[in-house]
């Protein structure tokens, strides 16, 4: 895929609660908005739902596997968690190169990030800096 404005790249997975239980552990979040669903029960979302960050993952791995692609080094991230992630739901991560680095700064991209559900609402939207000196 050629790395010019205008590119586009994107990743789907479903969230399971295996998902969510592997990113608490790894991540040491252990909020009950997450693992607990009687507790969850008792918030404004009325369930369970995933880590924000398990959606800015996602974006991640789009990143580093598809647009800027391997070898790519993520540099920054600006997030906007936007609606809940459930239990069960399908997300699809979407990367779309918004600028280009300028001669000093080849292989520097500017991306737009957007993380939306099955339904096609966003959940995550921000920034990306990436570079991709390949």
């Amino acid at each position: 895929m050629e790395l010019l404005v205008g590119a586009k790249a994107s990743l789907t997975k479903k969230i399971t609660d295996a998902d969510v239980r592997k990113f608490s552990e790894v991540s040491l979040d252990t909020n009950p908005l997450h693992l607990d669903e009687e507790f969850a029960k008792t918030t404004i979302f009325g369930r369970r739902i995933a880590h924000g960050m398990i959606s800015a993952g996602l974006i991640s791995a789009v990143l580093a596997n598809k647009l800027p692609g391997q070898g790519s080094i993520y540099l920054s991230q600006e997030l906007k968690f936007t609606a809940p992630v459930f239990l069960n739901d399908t997300i699809t991560a979407e990367v779309e190169i918004v600028e280009e680095g300028t001669k000093k700064e080849k292989g520097i991209y500017r991306l737009k990030t957007t993380v939306t559900n099955q339904e096609g609402k966003v959940v995550t939207t921000g920034f990306a800096v990436a570079m991709n000196k390949g």
